[in-house]
């Protein structure tokens, strides 16, 4: 973008900055607001006693009191300049709308990596695509508008989607600087979805937008006690979101209970011209709240992947405990069940997701007008340029391993690709169902959040079973997952993750319903400073 640092200094100083809030912030919003249910807001709405623009205004004030004050989550990189005037548009064509669904008028938040046709920007967390909004909604985006849902604002992430560096620090971005986790704040929210979950669970939105190419949806989820549901690949469209893989890659719903994550996907599921995956969505997507039984365990076939679990103390305790909660609610337990070819997923993945970021990041980049950078190479010489505000503490080198692959033709990523759909679909989340008759396997989501470490990075590593993460059979495979909050580890959440079959989202929400309403697991953060620490008050 050839800015001199002084502009680039300045243009950070304005990306950071909040809107100026000119209501007095109360010293407390209403609890029951801030985390209320979107059927709760509803009910309030309908009854009067709540418009959509004072929710809008009292979130508002919420941000600026916790992410921007006091604890300073750096959960929203954003607010929506137009969130009160949206508002109030919606609240006067509310008695016109004799169909209205459940989002109407409902603040959601958008991780920004997410295309926004409006005064906002999509960066993906980058100095580099901040030069001018991108021109149209993403396709998930023009469904919730439709909805009569409240875009309230982006969320900061992982830069680039956590696929920049193996050394990176999630939920970190040159723009938005390092999320928190609200429940311990030097503990790490994880990623790349860190602002739409630190945002939830800190009652700063209603409900928000993550995306996930492997992980960055359900550990976020887990790790900031939340619900998170990453979607079968082609559920949801993904035209306009900033690209790592189109093989891997979907947005979902992040929510503090399953109903309203049900809700969200119900809106934001279905075909769209724009994203050639999404060819069959309409014949699957449906209302996913018929699907919210309280006794959706009972009977079901749960099959428990041992090679997902024994790496964390706490995440095992929390996995039993959880394990018989569904006995007791009739679920059929089947316990081992083996994930075959688990420990082969690692390799062909990320042979794919190199090959698939230049050919889908340069595709992307063809589609902003207004900005420095066409391609992936204009990026890996943007953070050069620019390696003291975007690569402070860990580089690029994914970027430029991406930079050196071919084409899509070539021999070693058709070869990458078939092995890795075939291990982790046909021949091992599909064989392990088949093979027991199960409805859905089970696993821990992660261990508690580890603490955040700009130097040395994540301390976990991507991929590997031995850490405690789940997510990559579903991922890899394009099926869906869900993680439930299930407990707690020294003040800090602990989550279980479901996952089966593709278009198995109706089953997993059932169980997941079922158990989320016998194990009553969510508690609200306290924003402790550190573990057993004090906590740290809202700003005034």
């Amino acid at each position: 973008m050839n800015r001199s640092a002084v502009h680039l200094a300045a243009l950070v100083t304005a990306l950071l900055a909040g809107p100026a809030l000119a209501a007095e912030v109360p010293a407390a919003p209403p609890a029951d607001t801030a985390y209320a249910s979107i059927d709760q807001l509803q009910q309030r709405m309908e009854a009067g006693t709540l418009d959509s623009r004072q929710l809008t205004g009292q979130l508002l004030q919420r941000i600026e009191r916790i992410d921007r004050a006091g604890p300073s989550l750096h959960a929203v990189i954003e607010t929506n300049p137009d969130a009160l005037q949206l508002a109030g548009t919606l609240d006067a064509a509310r008695g016109a709308h004799d169909k209205r669904g459940p989002l109407y008028g409902i603040p959601v938040l958008l991780k920004d990596n997410i295309d926004t046709g409006d005064r906002m920007l999509t960066t993906a967390g980058s100095l580099a695509l901040a030069g001018a909004p991108a021109p149209r909604d993403a396709g998930l985006v023009e469904r919730l508008r439709k909805s009569g849902a409240l875009i309230l604002g982006k969320t900061n992430l992982s830069e680039w989607a956590n696929f920049r560096s193996n050394h990176a620090s999630s939920g970190w971005s040159a723009r938005g600087g390092q999320t928190k986790n609200p429940y311990v704040l030097d503990r790490n929210p994880c990623g790349s979805s860190a602002g739409s979950a630190a945002a939830v669970a800190a009652g700063l939105t209603t409900v928000a937008i993550g995306s996930e190419t492997d992980g960055s949806i359900i550990c976020p989820a887990a790790m900031n006690g939340i619900v998170g549901i990453k979607p079968t690949l082609g559920l949801v469209s993904r035209s306009g979101i900033v690209p790592i893989s189109h093989r891997q890659d979907t947005a979902g719903p992040m929510a503090r209970n399953v109903a309203d994550a049900a809700a969200l996907l119900s809106v934001i599921a279905g075909s769209d011209p724009r994203d050639p995956a999404t060819r069959d969505a309409d014949r699957h997507a449906t209302d996913y709240t018929k699907f919210l039984d309280p006794n959706g365990l009972k009977g079901k076939r749960i099959g428990v992947v041992r090679q997902l679990a024994g790496a964390e103390p706490n995440a095992d305790r929390v996995l039993e405990e959880s394990i018989a909660l569904m006995k007791a609610q009739g679920a059929i337990i089947v316990d081992p069940v083996k994930l075959p070819h688990l420990a082969e997923l690692g390799a062909p993945e990320i042979t794919v997701l190199l090959y698939d970021f230049k050919h889908d990041i340069n595709a992307y980049l063809a589609t902003r007008q207004g900005l420095g950078v066409k391609t992936l190479a204009d990026l890996i010489a943007f953070n050069r340029t620019h390696a003291s505000e975007e690569m402070p503490w860990f580089g690029q080198e994914l970027f430029e391993q991406a930079e050196k692959k071919g084409a899509l033709g070539d021999k070693a990523y058709v070869d990458a690709l078939a092995r890795a759909k075939r291990l982790s679909g046909p021949q091992g989340i599909d064989a392990a169902l088949q093979a027991q008759h199960l409805d859905a396997l089970l696993a821990p989501s992660w261990g508690p959040a580890f603490m955040t470490d700009p130097v040395l990075g994540d301390h976990i590593v991507s991929g590997d079973p031995t850490v405690g993460g789940a997510s990559q059979p579903a991922a890899v495979s394009g099926y869906p997952s869900i993680t439930v909050p299930a407990g707690f580890a020294h003040g800090l959440p602990v989550g279980i993750v479901l996952f089966g079959a593709k278009w198995s989202e109706p089953t997993l929400i059932a169980i997941a319903y079922g158990f989320e309403q016998h194990a009553q697991a969510w508690q609200p953060p306290r924003f402790l400073d550190t573990v057993d620490g004090k906590p740290v008050p809202p700003g005034r």
